[in-house]
């Protein structure tokens, strides 16, 4: 069931609208605006998306209207096409640099991140000089007024805290669960660290691959 929005927050489903128009103008802009078929498409995408979804096309076209009321998106017309196509103004709005927007999109886009992953997870938008300067940049959204994001207690078996967007609302955080026991910790931080940077550089590669055959088939269905 599509969650609704709190008042004055936006519902889930217009979170992933809204992150994918701005993920899809960053990574393929040719394709930029979306028409209601390719919006649909990169919402129930497997790839990159937390959680995966299967949004109908008239479920989407609908929450479209209701967001451009809202002013957060805005109808275009396409170039020798009578389809119409849509670009969100979210940035126009708040004014957020490039990194910031990023960063809250992987967040709108992943779910909870750690800032290793939301690195690890942002390089077809935005590269990153380091862990310092994701963190700087989580740190920016948070101060905002009101805050876009928030940084969650750290989980039983991790080593790092994770953060959340608040574009949906303010999330109900339990209390955070006790640290493990220094037995537990078999790794060598360094060694784990190493291990950690491995496995985002191969989920960003699958990722990359998936994103490929999507906008392959966004792309097929505009001459169907």
């Amino acid at each position: 069931m599509e969650a609704t929005a709190k008042k004055g927050y936006l519902s889930d489903v217009e979170v992933r609208i809204l992150g994918c128009l701005i993920e899809k103008e960053l990574t393929t802009p040719e394709y930029y605006p979306l028409t209601v078929n390719a919006l649909t498409n990169a919402c129930n995408q497997k790839s990159n998306r937390d959680p995966v979804v299967m949004y109908s096309q008239i479920s989407v076209e609908q929450t479209v209207r209701g967001m451009r009321d809202k002013g957060l998106i805005v109808e275009v017309d396409g170039a020798g096409s009578r389809t119409r196509k849509y670009r969100h103004r979210y940035r126009d709005l708040t004014g957020l640099s490039h990194a910031e927007t990023v960063a809250l999109v992987v967040l709108m886009l992943r779910g909870p991140q750690t800032v290793g992953e939301i690195r690890g997870r942002s390089g077809r938008m935005h590269e990153f000089d380091g862990l310092e300067e994701v963190t700087r940049t989580l740190e920016a959204l948070h101060e905002r007024d009101p805050s876009l994001v928030v940084k969650l207690p750290r989980q039983a078996g991790r080593k790092e805290n994770r953060y959340m967007h608040l574009l949906a609302g303010e999330p109900d955080i339990d209390e955070p669960a006790p640290e493990p026991s220094r037995a537990g910790s078999a790794l060598v931080p360094e060694y784990d660290e190493r291990i950690d940077k491995l496995e985002n550089e191969v989920r960003e590669l699958r990722g990359e691959i998936a994103a490929l055959r999507e906008e392959l088939k966004t792309f097929r269905t505009q001459f169907e």
